[in-house]
C-alpha cells in the first residue's frame, strides 16, 4: 500500500506552506490572466502581439527551471522562496504603478510578466523540495495532494477571478489584488521555520547539473517517469493546438459549451486533488501511478470516439479524465520523487522534470499544428491518442508499476 498509517496531521510549519502555496498561486494566476485582457483591452493586441506575452509568461520554465535546481540544492529553500515571491509582488506593483501613470506598454508588461514568471519557477522547484523535511514519509501523499489541491484551485477560480475584476472595477484592482496576496504569502513564508540542512562542498554549476540529471536518467524509477511526463505532455498539447477548433467546425459546438469543457477540466483536477489521498491508501503504490496514464487513455480515446458521435457531453467526459489524470499523476510522482532522490539534490530532479514536461508542450503544439494544417483536426485527435497509448504502455512495463508500497527514504536506514 502506498501508506500504511491513518494520520494526516501536519505541523505547523506545513500548514503555513500549504497556506503560502495557495495565496500564492492564486496571485500568480490572477497575474497571468490580468495580462492578456490589458493587452487586449489596453493597447489593442493582435493575435500575434499575445502571443508574444504568453510566451514572455512562459520561457523561464524553460530556461530557469534547472538553474533554479541548482539553487534550491545550495541554498535556504525558505529563504529563496521568499525571496522569489517578493519580486513577484514587485513585479505585480511596477505594473500598477505604471499602468496609472500612463508609462506601461506591451513590452514593458511582457518583461514584467517574465519577471513574475520567474518567481514561480523558484517557487515550483522549492516547494516541493522542502515538503519531506516538513511531513512524516507516511502523510506525503496528503501533504502533496494539499499542495495540488491548492494549485488547481488557483488555476481554476483565478482566471474567473481576474475576469471579474477587470470586467468590474478595471485592471488596477486586480494587480493590486494579486500584489496583496503575494505579499501575504511573502509574510507566511517569512515566519516559515526550515530544518537545517547539512552544507554541501561547493562546486561548479555545471557539476551539480550533471550530476541532478545522471541521478535522474540513470534511476529505474525515475527515467521511465521522465519519459511519460514528456510523452504525454506532447500528447495533450497536440490536441490542444487544435480543439476549439475541432470543437466548433467539426463537432458543431457552440462557444459556451467548448467554454463549459474547459470547466468540466477544472473540475476533473480539483476531484483528482481531492481524491489521490484516499486512493494512496487503498491501492498499490504501482497501480496509484499508472492511474494518471490510464486516465489520459481514456480521455483520448473517448475523444476519438466523438468524431462518430457528435456531443458535447463526450467532450465533457474526455476532458474531465484529462483533468484527474495529471493531479494524481503529479502527486504520486511527487512522492516517489520526494523518498527516492537524496535530499541534497532534489531540487536539481524537481526542476529537471518540470523543465523536460514544459520543454514537451511546445513541441506537442507544433507537431498538432503541422498534422492539422496537412491532414485535418479529426487526424491530431488521433494522434494524440496514440501518444497517451505510448505512454500508459511506458509506465507499465517499468518497474515503477510493480512497486507494492512507497521505497523507503533516501538516506533513511
Amino acid at each position: 500500500m502506498m501508506t500504511s498509517g491513518n494520520t494526516q496531521r501536519f505541523s505547523k510549519t506545513f500548514i503555513r506552506l500549504a497556506w503560502s502555496n495557495l495565496v500564492a498561486q492564486l496571485a500568480e494566476q490572477i497575474g497571468l490572466a490580468a495580462a492578456p485582457l490589458v493587452a487586449v483591452l489596453v493597447f489593442a493586441a493582435n493575435a500575434g502581439e499575445t502571443g508574444l506575452l504568453q510566451t514572455a509568461q512562459t520561457l523561464p520554465f524553460l530556461l530557469l527551471s534547472l538553474p533554479a535546481g541548482v539553487l534550491a540544492d545550495r541554498v535556504s529553500r525558505r529563504v529563496i522562496m521568499t525571496s522569489a515571491e517578493a519580486i513577484r509582488a514587485v513585479s505585480l506593483l511596477l505594473i500598477l504603478a505604471l499602468y496609472l501613470s500612463d508609462l506601461l506598454t506591451l513590452p514593458l508588461l511582457a518583461f514584467l510578466g517574465f519577471i513574475g514568471a520567474t518567481s514561480t519557477v523558484v517557487y515550483s522547484v522549492s516547494a516541493p523540495s522542502l515538503v519531506p523535511s516538513l511531513v512524516a514519509r507516511e502523510v506525503l501523499p496528503a501533504a502533496n495532494g494539499r499542495l495540488e489541491l491548492a494549485r488547481s484551485t488557483a488555476l481554476v477560480a483565478g482566471p474567473s477571478v481576474a475576469g471579474f475584476i477587470v470586467g468590474w472595477t478595471g485592471a488596477p484592482t486586480a494587480y493590486v489584488f494579486a500584489a496583496a496576496l503575494s505579499t501575504i504569502a511573502v509574510i507566511l513564508l517569512f515566519e516559515l521555520k526550515e530544518p537545517a540542512r547539512a552544507k554541501q562542498a561547493k562546486r561548479h554549476v555545471l557539476h551539480d547539473l550533471r550530476d541532478g540529471a545522471g541521478f535522474v536518467l540513470a534511476n529505474p524509477l525515475l527515467r521511465p517517469m521522465l519519459l511519460t511526463g514528456v510523452i504525454f505532455n506532447i500528447s495533450w498539447f497536440i490536441l490542444q493546438a487544435i480543439y476549439v477548433l475541432y470543437a466548433i467546425r467539426i463537432l458543431g459546438l457552440s462557444a459556451a459549451t467548448v467554454g463549459l469543457t474547459m470547466g468540466i477540466y477544472g473540475a476533473g483536477m480539483v476531484t483528482g486533488a481531492l481524491i489521490t489521498p484516499r486512493l494512496a491508501k487503498r491501492l498499490p503504490f504501482g497501480r496509484m501511478l499508472v492511474l494518471g496514464p490510464l486516465s489520459g487513455v481514456i480521455g483520448s480515446l473517448i475523444m476519438v470516439l466523438t468524431q462518430q458521435v457528435h456531443t458535447g457531453l463526450l467532450v465533457g467526459i474526455g476532458f474531465f479524465m484529462f483533468g484527474v489524470g495529471p493531479i494524481i499523476w503529479t502527486i504520486t510522482s511527487t512522492t516517489l520523487r520526494q523518498v527516492i532522490v537524496p535530499e541534497h539534490m532534489l531540487g536539481r530532479a524537481t526542476a529537471l522534470m518540470m523543465m523536460t514536461s514544459f520543454g514537451a508542450r511546445p513541441i506537442g503544439s507544433a507537431i498538432g499544428a503541422l498534422i492539422g494544417a496537412k491532414y485535418g483536426a479529426e487526424a491530431c485527435v488521433v494522434m494524440a491518442a496514440v501518444g497517451f497509448l505510448v505512454q500508459f504502455a511506458v509506465i507499465t512495463m517499468s518497474p515503477v508499476s510493480r512497486l507494492s508500497e512507497l521505497p523507503a527514504m533516501a538516506g533513511a536506514s
